[in-house]
């Protein structure tokens, strides 16, 4: 993984087995960014991804394996309530099934392993914060503005 700074953006190189999630936060801690967006594009050889269940109050994991071409990789990171950087990423990957079509998956990113490479951009918040609360309603962390 590499990555420079132009401007207030920060333009992210991941290579072979570096891990995006993990490397976003790594980033974001050693810049000292606690409020950004970030999107992206590449190919992963692993993912997991989950969706929430309301009615469960919970998260159903899925891991993927193969030649996953993200489509779409979006996220935000926030102070959480502890002060602790949070990030939340919700990512789209195209595959192809066992009858060689093109099938997708995805959610909310948990773990990310680079195939063969992925460029993401990270745009810290300028002249404020984002932080995360519980919504006493849905019972998930949102922002707090």
């Amino acid at each position: 993984m590499d990555y420079k700074k132009f401007g207030n953006s920060l333009y992210i190189r991941f290579d072979k087995a570096d891990e995006i999630v993990a490397g976003i936060m790594a980033i974001c801690e050693k810049e000292k960014i606690v409020s950004a967006t970030y999107s992206g594009i590449g190919c992963c050889s692993e993912v997991v991804v989950s969706s929430y269940i309301p009615k469960k109050n919970l998260f159903k994991e899925e891991t993927k394996t193969g030649v996953l071409d993200i489509v779409s990789l979006n996220g935000n990171i926030s102070l959480d309530e502890n002060n602790k950087i949070y990030s939340h990423t919700h990512a789209m990957f195209s595959f192809l099934d066992s009858n060689g079509n093109i099938a997708l998956t995805g959610g909310h990113l948990i773990k990310a392993t680079i195939l063969y490479t992925a460029e993401i951009v990270i745009n810290p918040v300028a002249g404020g914060m984002i932080r995360r609360m519980k919504d006493p309603i849905t019972r998930i962390t949102v922002w707090k503005l």
